[in-house]
C-alpha cells in the first residue's frame, strides 16, 4: 500500500490530516479549558461551604467534588436559573438587595466591585469592549497583529498620556483568551472593517483561514 506513495503525495496526505485534525483539537481544547473553569467554580463553592460544616458531615460533602462532571452542569443550572430570576421583578430585588449585601462587606466589596464593572462593561449591549477589530504593530515597529479595542483610558491614565489613545487587547493564539492589555495611540492603531467573530477565527486559525471566504460566508448566513 504505501510502495507507491511519493514524497509529494505523503507531504498532501500530511498536511490533509493536519487540517482535519487543528480544528478538533482546538476545539476541543477550548470546551475543555471552559469546563475546568466551571468545575473549578463549583470546586471553590464546595471548600466554602465545607469550611462552616461539621466534621462528620463535611466529609460527606466533600465527596461531591469527585462525581464527573456534576460541577459543570450545577454551574449551568445556577447560570440558567439566575438569569430567569433576573428577568422578573421579585428576581430584580433579590439580585439587587445581594448585590448591596456584598456591596458593603470590607475586602469583599473591592473584589466583587470591581469584578462587577468588568464584566458589566464587557456583557453590557451598550458597551464598547470588544467590538472593535484593530490592526496593531506589536511587538515592535514593522511587525503586524490583529488585535481588539477595549476602550479609552480614562482618569489619571487619560490625564498622564500626551496624545489621544486607546486600550487595546492582544490575544495570544491558538489560545485567544491570554494576551496582553496596551495602551496604544489612535494614530498608531488601523481600524478593520470586520466583524470581532471573523477576526477571532484568524487568530485562532493562526492566519490560515482565508478571510475572503470568511467574508463570503458571513454575508450569506446574514441573508434572509
Amino acid at each position: 500500500m504505501f510502495n507507491h506513495l511519493t514524497s509529494a503525495k505523503i507531504r498532501k496526505y500530511l498536511v490533509t490530516g493536519v487540517l482535519v485534525w487543528v480544528p478538533v483539537i482546538i476545539t476541543i481544547s477550548v470546551i475543555a479549558w471552559g469546563m475546568g473553569i466551571l468545575q473549578g467554580i463549583f470546586t471553590s463553592v464546595v471548600d466554602a461551604v465545607v469550611a462552616f460544616l461539621p466534621a462528620p458531615l463535611a466529609a460527606d460533602v466533600e465527596k461531591v467534588k469527585d462525581i464527573p462532571g456534576l460541577g459543570v452542569i450545577l454551574v449551568v443550572l445556577v447560570l440558567f436559573t439566575t438569569g430567569m430570576m433576573a428577568a422578573n421583578f421579585l428576581g430584580q430585588w433579590f439580585l439587587r438587595v445581594m448585590d448591596s449585601l456584598l456591596s458593603n462587606i470590607p475586602i469583599i466589596k473591592t473584589v466583587y466591585n470591581s469584578v462587577k464593572q468588568v464584566s458589566d462593561t464587557l456583557f453590557s449591549s451598550s458597551g464598547q469592549a470588544f467590538r472593535k477589530a484593530l490592526l496593531v504593530q506589536y511587538p515592535r515597529a514593522g511587525v503586524w497583529t490583529v488585535a481588539f479595542q477595549t476602550g479609552t483610558p480614562s482618569g489619571q491614565i487619560a490625564k498622564n498620556i500626551p496624545h489621544d489613545c486607546v486600550s487595546v487587547y492582544v490575544p495570544t493564539t491558538p489560545n485567544p483568551t491570554s494576551g496582553f492589555f496596551l495602551i496604544m495611540a489612535k494614530t498608531d492603531v488601523v481600524e478593520l472593517n470586520m466583524s470581532v467573530d471573523e477576526a477571532l477565527k484568524y487568530i485562532i486559525s493562526m492566519g490560515v483561514v482565508d478571510l475572503e471566504t470568511l467574508e463570503k460566508k458571513s454575508l450569506e448566513q446574514s441573508k434572509p
